[in-house]
């Protein structure tokens, strides 16, 4: 394989594990939500504000690592 093909797997990788990781992270985060809004139905505002903070932070972490991807697809530095 050359070093292109290891930038395109690398790429799929961190796109495809980042997707993953997020969408676990919410929906045990949404899962942990609706549990303790069970449980004490008075706290439900301040809970929901506090869910799509983290469900922003979780997503920027993907978005993240879809913008390194991105970086290393089109600006490849092994392509001379």
């Amino acid at each position: 394989m050359t070093d292109v093909a290891f930038v395109a797997l690398a790429c799929g990788m961190i796109i495809g594990l980042g997707a993953i990781g997020a969408c676990i992270g919410i929906a045990i985060m949404g899962g942990k939500y609706l549990e303790a809004a069970a449980r004490q139905p008075e706290l439900m505002n301040t809970l929901q504000t506090k869910m799509f903070v983290l469900a922003g932070l979780i997503d920027a972490a993907f978005l993240i690592g879809v913008g390194i991807a991105m970086m290393f697809a089109f600006a490849n530095p092994f392509v001379s």
